[in-house]
């Protein structure tokens, strides 16, 4: 990819290219988006008389290709973007980051059902329209930006999957996660990369008091079960309260744990207003799924292969843009979450076909 490509045929670097291009302006289709990169491309210069070939020829190209070149790449290229001065990013000199996990439609073909599976029954009448590829995500909270992701079928639970992700968390980070991620394997996976843990509690869990803390908190342990028997007890420190008067709370109230023992360094108040946070992770799979890739819209390709593909290339298009955010949001002084991300999506197209160089993912 590092030499100047001369042929006519898809080589590596414009498939690539391409196939980014068909996630920054899914759902269109393949010949449309190939004459939006060769317009704005020759303006610029480049490609000069590069014909666009047939339509079969870059399906061929994209099995060829296969999705391992765009996961390299996303492995590459993301990482924490967030300065200090982002609100929200930090809390105490801890990096804020959360996990979460969502399911994707892809093409209703034999082999997407047998590689991905489908949910609900799949021989009576209450199966899915469509199979289905679980997607997990390490995101940083203050940007937005995917740091990290696992892909299976949705048959896979989002703890096995989520239980890859520790590879890319270290020291000084604090990971937010919901109630179902909650076992001691897992905890002790992500405590042993070094970050510390802010994780709600299933209502059922019960958690005994062994010290109670000046703030309200208490400390605790949470154990594993093996062969019916608890071993190995993890501390933790359980943090109860309830939110008033909020529409849509829950009425019993909600309980997070932490590894963070000191309540004096990290107050059980702060901790519980910090917990908020981790809707943001929720609204950065929403905004792939509806705004990138558009509402509702199927993943087209019709193997496992090529729905990996898809699903690398529309993470790396999303780091881009989130990327150009937070460089747009710091020139102007300003918190990325003021940015309409529609709105740089739609900037990014425009770019793509009028100025390439400003969004060249």
């Amino acid at each position: 990819m590092g030499r100047v490509e001369q042929r006519r045929r898809l080589l590596p670097a414009r498939l690539v290219y391409f196939v980014l291009g068909l996630a920054l302006f899914s759902p269109a289709p393949y010949l449309e988006v190939l004459r939006h990169l060769v317009e704005g491309l020759r303006g610029a210069g480049l490609w000069g008389n590069w014909h666009i070939p047939a339509k079969s020829s870059l399906f061929r190209a994209r099995e060829r290709l296969g999705s391992e070149p765009l996961r390299v790449l996303f492995a590459a290229t993301a990482r924490p973007m967030a300065e200090a001065a982002i609100p929200g990013a930090f809390w105490r000199g801890l990096r804020l980051v959360g996990v979460d996990g969502t399911c994707w439609d892809v093409a209703d073909t034999a082999t997407n059902e047998k590689e991905f599976g489908r949910p609900g029954n799949a021989r009576g009448p209450h199966k899915a329209a469509f199979p289905q590829v679980r997607v997990v995500a390490l995101v940083e909270v203050g940007t937005h930006a995917v740091l990290d992701a696992e892909l299976a079928g949705c048959r896979t639970g989002e703890v096995t999957l989520v239980s890859r992700l520790p590879r890319s968390c270290g020291p000084d980070q604090l990971v937010l996660a919901d109630r179902e991620f909650l076992g001691v394997p897992l905890w002790r996976a992500f405590t042993a990369s070094g970050a510390h843990l802010l994780w709600r509690v299933p209502a059922n869990r019960v958690l005994p008091v062994q010290q109670r803390l000046a703030d309200g908190s208490w400390l605790s342990r949470i154990q594993a079960h093996s062969d019916g028997k608890k071993r190995d007890p993890v501390p933790v420190r359980v943090i109860s309260y309830r939110l008033n008067g909020v529409p849509g709370a829950e009425r019993d109230g909600y309980r997070l744990v932490t590894d963070l023992l000191n309540a004096d360094e990290y107050p059980a108040r702060e901790l519980a207003a910090l917990y908020r946070e981790r809707w943001e992770i929720e609204s950065v799979l929403g905004e792939i799924k509806t705004h990138q890739r558009g509402p509702g819209v199927v993943l087209t390709s019709k193997t496992p292969e090529g729905v990996r593909q898809q699903i690398w290339a529309h993470l790396l298009v999303h780091h881009a843009l989130r990327e150009l955010m937070c460089r747009t949001a710091a020139a102007r002084g300003l918190d990325p979450d003021r940015l309409s991300f529609t709105d740089t999506l739609r900037a990014a197209r425009r770019s793509v076909t009028t100025t390439p160089g400003v969004f060249s993912p």
